[in-house]
């Protein structure tokens, strides 16, 4: 009898993409979970969440370009692993036209939000 019971998507034995994929939700899980700490810790227990606010972040920690770049790295990982895990679920429960229409609106909302973060982050500015 086995101790354990192997779970998940196996490895493709193809290469390619799809590998390069499979191991990039591997790599980003572990990212993910070390910046999203690290930002929770930071931001809860350095910082006061109370005083807070969107001029705080503009002005005192988006001041740098290492915190701005700390930030968007984890905005980006985020839409990557999000995005990179629709597309494994639409790939395996969906054919035809459909995933088609589903793989095409995916890449679009994904690009869209990609901009969307990088000019929020980097070019954003308070509002008045």
């Amino acid at each position: 009898m086995a101790l354990y019971s192997r779970s998940g998507r196996p490895r493709p034995q193809s290469g390619g993409f799809e590998l390069a994929a499979w191991y990039f939700m591997r790599f980003s899980g572990v990212a993910l979970c070390v910046l999203a700490l690290t930002h929770f810790s930071l931001e809860h227990f350095l910082f006061d969440p109370s005083q807070e606010d969107s001029t705080w972040i503009f002005n005192q920690r988006w001041n740098s370009l290492f915190w701005r770049g700390f930030d968007w790295l984890l905005l980006m990982m985020v839409l990557l692993h999000a995005f990179l895990g629709m597309r494994t679920v639409t790939m395996d429960y969906l054919q035809g036209g459909r995933r088609t229409l589903a793989l095409t609106s995916l890449y679009l909302v994904g690009v869209v939000l990609f901009a969307m973060g990088t000019i929020v982050v980097f070019v954003g500015m308070p509002a008045a």
